[in-house]
């Protein structure tokens, strides 16, 4: 079973949360002390204009913070006041959630379907069904549906979150309890609150960490910070007791947490452009304005009788690192890679498959797309916070 590690630590006014999967580095975020990521918040927004030719509306959320929605995105909004008139208007106040973060040059974008969410369940109002994660067995759906039948859901829909399918139905009814607890007091109270609160505030990364976490391979969730502890410790007990013993406040002061881990070298490496490989070979990590691009370079690792072989091993090699790299960097939008030349369009057809596999295990939404007619594979991950790098350069790493 894979092991996961959970390391927060706080030094020099910068908060680091790493995630660490059979020992190796999976994911890591960087949030200056102090400052609060709008990702998640669910707020009552003021329409503040709306663009028809890019079907597009602009929600205000604080004052001067405007807001992306997408048109097509308006199913079954939550208003604060009754309408006449399905359409949305100018003026219009109502519930919205920030989905991604603002990125560069582009503003946040909200959505009016609001997500509550658990470790075992996501409650939904704007997408009124019941879906289960693609990891789900066959079985495991089946016995949840059954359970999941015998809960009442007033005009909201559900998430079964991978997770579930190993849980107790005790706790999973617990949980979706509180959830409905969340949905209604946000139609009784947060709808009447004035606009531009945050009648919703997400929970921090590190949380988010912990809610993700499979049940059963949560090993360790170690800080060197006091009043970290007792708020993860408080998040637990709530929402997680069964792995509330895993916490530990970690007070050698003959080697800081940040050394026991490498915490330092292993961001040095997050962040550097190049990318060494077992076999010699290596990566070249350029990010662009548009989309990023990874070079696959073999160097002298072809030399040799069987050189196709000696390549397909390298690619494969690449295509692992590859997945790591999007989930440690947090690369997302459009991703195109050059691989070592192959001869066989079987070998790239197979090496696409591999690719494919790899990015199941990847928690954001990341798909291989194709190999296109120049041969760079062409990937895509999902876009919702801050790039490694644009977190460090807030952090002024």
């Amino acid at each position: 079973m894979d092991s996961r590690r959970i390391i927060t630590h706080l030094r020099d006014r910068v908060l680091a949360d790493a995630l660490y999967e059979d020992g190796q580095l999976a994911e890591l975020s960087l949030v200056p002390e102090g400052q609060e990521s709008l990702l998640g918040n669910i707020y009552v927004g003021k329409v503040n204009h709306i663009v028809k030719n890019i079907q597009a509306a602009f929600v205000e959320v604080e004052k001067g913070v405007l807001c992306y929605l997408p048109l097509e995105d308006v199913r079954h909004p939550i208003y604060t006041k009754p309408k006449k008139r399905d359409a949305l208007t100018e003026g219009d106040e109502l519930l919205v959630q920030v989905s991604r973060e603002a990125v560069k040059t582009k503003a946040p974008s909200v959505t009016t379907n609001l997500n509550l969410t658990g470790r075992y369940l996501v409650l939904t109002t704007g997408n009124r069904v019941t879906g289960y994660s693609a990891k789900l067995t066959s079985g495991e759906k089946k016995r949840l549906s059954g359970l999941l039948e015998t809960f009442p859901l007033p005009e909201a829909g559900l998430i079964v979150r991978t997770n579930a399918g190993q849980a107790e139905e005790a706790e999973i009814r617990r949980e979706y309890e509180r959830l409905l607890e969340q949905y209604h007091d946000l139609l009784e109270h947060g709808v009447h609150r004035t606009v531009y609160s945050c009648v919703k505030r997400s929970r921090s990364p590190w949380l988010t960490s912990l809610l993700g976490s499979r049940r059963g391979n949560l090993t360790e969730i170690l800080t060197d910070d006091r009043i970290l502890y007792g708020q993860i410790l408080e998040f637990l007990m709530e929402e997680m007791p069964a792995e509330a013993e895993k916490l530990r406040l970690y007070e050698d002061r003959m080697l800081s947490l940040q050394a026991l881990y490498r915490m330092e070298k292993g961001l040095s490496d997050a962040l550097s452009r190049k990318v060494l490989l077992k076999s010699g070979a290596d990566l070249v990590i350029e990010p662009t304005e548009a989309l990023t691009v990874i070079d696959v370079n073999s160097g002298k690792c072809t030399k040799g009788k069987d050189r196709q072989e000696t390549i397909r091993k390298i690619n494969r090699e690449a295509a692992s690192e590859i997945a790591r790299q999007m989930r440690l960097r947090n690369l997302s939008g459009i991703i195109l890679v050059d691989f070592v030349d192959m001869e066989s369009r079987k070998d790239g057809q197979e090496l696409l498959r591999f690719m494919r596999e790899l990015l199941k295990r990847d928690p954001m939404k990341a798909a291989a797309v194709d190999i296109t007619e120049l041969g760079l594979m062409e990937l895509t991950r999902k876009k919702q916070k801050k790039t490694l790098l644009e977190q460090a350069k807030e952090c002024g790493i």
